[in-house]
Formats: structure tokens, C-alpha cells, sequence
């Protein structure tokens, strides 16, 4: 039965003599009538309540036949340390900056330019293009590839903004699965676990190539070389621009230029992945001169950037995809087909983390002192190295551990096997990737002693 619903005029809202509270009384009116209609639905569909047919058991469901997906290999390893009650855990899986006292860090820079955008009343809320925010896109371009670079000067670089190196990563390669006559793309071996799987959702056949080497814990220079040149002619290749993930194992300059030349006389087109450009040396020149170098030449190739690790925005998901081409005219058109890849997949990206990356890179002020704070984290990951050598060192740990100080960037490729890894887990709290990866920056000088005991355990009990 409908509820009776006292009219508005029966409260005094209504009165012949004002018009204003005659359109009151109206659209009171008017929303009575449609409480009055939600109301009758309500009860009559509260009488009575039949179970769900599916709520007794799964097995009607149509997505009864599917399994729980394992966790995420990097990202399983937080799940688990999160639910280990000890007081002494530690986490060294993922790949995010801590502070001395194990504390995540928004940069003082990042805060200022965050408190100006707030500050500022014209800022509004609207859609970006599909391709992002303007100076965002010509910034980054200028950041990784110099602002005297000949390819900005001759347009013939077109950037977008995309969600993180992730999403720079899929849109340069669902680009290329479309239009590229190669499909075939060679990673490295290792590489982040995430790469063969964004490549293949992309629509490429991922291959890899030989890079670490296990005996040396450095770099397999030689199986690299034979292995890009048997590579297919055009192949598209993926380049780690710096701090090599996992193994924190870089090429030389001189063995950079080797692999420059090598790639070109293949025609093999270079992917950079560059998600720790000042952040591995501390200089963001340095740590894009692998990248220069490939542009210098006037070829082609791709670069995803991530501003996740050198200004600290992992969650605001803030990156770009740049295509260096042999003309303006090649870039604009190559432009107009990266729109059309990043339109049904996300539409356009988000506007806060690329505002807080412009407003940055464009103050001079504010850029200086951003380089100061990239350095700072930059150089505690350096000393957490060498105090993690200097421990091992000190308890006599059997083997050579000058890799530890060798490697560079926020990973540490321990050479541990997954025994060891499982051992340190199990005796010490201590959760890393089963391929013995630690980060870095999840070290203090306060726990690299328990770190050190642990490794020293699990060496001596685990040959």
C-alpha cells in the first residue's frame, strides 16, 4: 500500500501570495509524488526477500570454472610480509624508495609544486587530449634527449603522455605489433617480470637475448652481441637506458657505442625502457646518455619514461612514450596512429601527476632543487651498497660480493638461489624475489646488519 505523504502546503510551504514559494511547493510536490512511488517499491520488495540462487553455491555462477590466479611474483612478496607478524621483517621486493627510517618519500619539491597547483583558481578538471598534457610531453622529450637535441629542434620526435612506464611500455608496443613490419621483440635475459607480459598482450612475439651472467655476476657481453647479431634483420630490441632490473648490471659507454653500431648495421630498432633516469648515478645526464647516443645518430627508436622512481609518484602513474623519427613529417603521422592505439584503451590520460612533472621541469628553482633530492636518494642507495659489501666482508661470507658495490640503481642481484631465498625467509623475516632481487632502497643502516646475518646463514647452510 503507498504511504499517505503529507502534502507541502499542510507544512506552511505553500502560499497563493509569492510565486517563489509556489515553485517551492511545487517541486516538493513533485518529489513527493516520486518518494511516494520509491517508497511503494521499497515495501513491496521488502516483503519478502528470496535468497540469491547463487548464494547457497558457486556452482550456478558462470564464472564458476575459473581459478584463482596465482599472486604477482614482485608483488605476492609484499601480500606475504604484510600478514608475517614479526617485529623484525623485512620487505625488499618492491621496487619503491624508503627513507633511513623505512619510511615512503614524497619530495619536498613535489609538495611545493602540488601546494601551487592547488593554489591556483584557473586550474580546472577538464579532459586532456588523447595525447596528453602539452608541456608535460615537449618537457620529458627534453629531459631524456637533451634540450639541444637535434631531433627535438627538427620535430622529429613525437611524445605522449601514458600511464607510467607500463603504459609507455604497452601503447609503443601495440603500436608497433600494428604497424611495424617486425613483430618480434628480444628482451633481455633477465628482465622485469612485467616486460614478455605487456609485449604479448601488445600482439609481439617476445625472444630474448643473453645478458646477465651468473658465474660473473655482471654482464654477458659477448652472448649479447652473438645473440642481437643473429637477430632477425629489423628486429625490435628492448634496452634497459639504465640500472638494469633486475640485475642492476649496465653496459659501459664503449660497450653501449658497440651495441649502437651492431644494432644498426642489423637495422634492429632500439625500445628504450627508461624508469630510473637520475636515479641510478644521480645525474639525469649520464643516466640518459645510453639513449643520446642511439638519437645522435639520426635513427629511430622508442623510449617509455616513468617518473614513478626519480620524483617519487609511483600512484599518480606518470609517463611517456617518445618516437624519435627520420622526419617531422614520419613523426606527425606516427602521432596521429599512437592516438588511435591509446583512444580505446584508456582515452586520454590523467591530468594531476603530468601537472606536478610540468610545473617542475619547466621552474628553474624548482628543477634545481628536484636534482638535489634525485642525488639524495641516488646517493643513500650507493651507501647502503657499500655498507651491505662492508658487512658481508666483516663476517667472512664465503664468496666474491664486489658485484653488490659493482651494480648500480635501486636492485641488487644478489646471485642467492631460491633455497637461500626461502631459507632467509622462513629463519630471518626477510622477503625478496625468489631470484634473490633485493631492493635497495628498502635498506637502513639499522637493518643491513640482520640482512648480513641472514645472507651469511643462508651461504653457509645452503653451499
Amino acid at each position: 500500500m503507498r504511504p499517505q505523504l503529507t502534502s507541502p502546503e499542510a507544512h506552511g510551504f505553500g502560499s497563493p501570495t509569492s510565486s517563489s514559494s509556489s515553485a517551492s511547493a511545487r517541486r516538493l510536490s513533485a518529489l513527493a509524488r516520486h518518494l511516494g512511488d520509491s517508497s511503494s517499491t521499497i515495501m513491496a520488495s521488502n516483503d519478502t526477500v528470496s535468497p540469491s540462487p547463487t548464494s547457497a553455491s558457486d556452482a550456478n555462477s558462470v564464472f564458476a570454472h575459473i581459478v584463482r590466479a596465482p599472486e604477482d611474483p614482485i608483488l605476492g612478496v609484499t601480500v606475504a610480509y604484510n600478514k608475517d607478524p614479526s617485529p623484525v621483517k623485512l620487505n625488499l621486493g618492491v621496487g619503491a624508495y624508503r627513507t633511513e627510517e623505512g619510511k615512503p618519500l614524497v619530495l619536498n619539491v613535489v609538495r611545493q609544486a602540488e601546494q601551487q597547483l592547488v593554489n591556483d583558481r584557473s586550474r580546472v578538471k577538464e579532459y586532456l587530449p588523447i595525447v596528453g598534457l602539452a608541456d608535460f610531453n615537449k618537457l620529458s622529450a627534453k629531459l631524456i634527449l637533451g634540450a639541444d637535441s637535434p631531433a627535438i629542434q627538427e620535430n622529429r620526435v613525437t611524445t605522449v603522455e601514458c600511464l607510467s612506464g607500463t603504459g609507455s611500455l604497452r601503447v609503443g608496443g601495440e603500436f608497433l605489433a600494428r604497424h611495424y613490419h617486425q613483430r618480434t621483440i628480444y628482451i633481455p635475459n633477465p628482465t622485469w617480470g612485467n616486460h614478455p607480459k605487456v609485449f604479448n598482450l601488445a600482439g609481439l612475439s617476445v625472444k630474448t637475448y643473453r645478458y646477465y651472467d651468473p658465474a660473473t655476476r655482471g654482464l654477458d657481453f659477448q652472448g649479447l652481441l652473438e645473440d642481437l647479431g643473429s637477430a632477425p634483420s629489423g628486429a625490435i630490441v628492448l634496452l634497459h637506458a639504465c640500472a638494469h632490473n633486475p640485475t642492476g648490471v649496465d653496459p659501459t659507454i664503449q660497450q653501449w657505442e658497440q651495441i649502437r653500431q651492431l644494432m644498426r648495421s642489423r637495422a634492429l630498432l632500439p625500445f628504450f625502457d627508461s624508469a630510473y633516469q637520475g636515479f641510478a648515478s644521480g645525474s639525469l645526464d649520464s643516466d640518459a646518455q645510453p639513449v643520446r647516443i642511439f638519437v645522435a645518430d639520426g635513427g629511430e627508436c622508442l623510449i617509455a619514461q616513468s617518473y614513478a622512481k626519480n620524483m617519487g609518484l609511483y600512484g599518480e602513474r606518470v609517463g611517456a612514450l617518445s618516437i624519435v623519427c627520420k622526419t617531422a613529417d614520419v613523426a606527425s603521422r606516427v602521432e596521429s596512429q599512437v592516438k588511435l592505439v591509446i583512444r580505446p584503451m584508456y582515452s586520454n590520460p590523467p591530468i594531476h601527476g603530468a601537472s606536478i612533472v610540468a610545473t617542475i621541469l619547466k621552474d628553474r628553482n624548482m628543477y634545481n632543487e628536484w636534482t638535489i633530492e634525485l642525488k639524495a636518494m641516488a646517493d643513500r642507495i650507493i651507501s647502503m651498497r657499500q655498507q651491505l659489501f662492508d658487512a658481508l666482508r666483516a663476517r667472512g661470507t664465503p664468496g666474491d660480493w664486489s658485484h653488490i658495490i659493482k651494480q648500480i640503481g635501486m636492485f641488487t642481484f644478489t646471485g642467492l638461489n631460491s633455497e637461500q631465498v626461502a631459507f632467509m625467509t622462513r629463519e630471518f623475516h626477510i622477503y625478496m624475489t625468489a631470484d634473490g632481487r633485493i631492493s635497495m632502497a628498502g635498506l637502513s643502516s639499522k637493518t643491513v646488519p640482520h640482512l648480513a646475518d641472514a645472507i651469511h646463514a643462508a651461504v653457509t647452510s645452503f653451499a
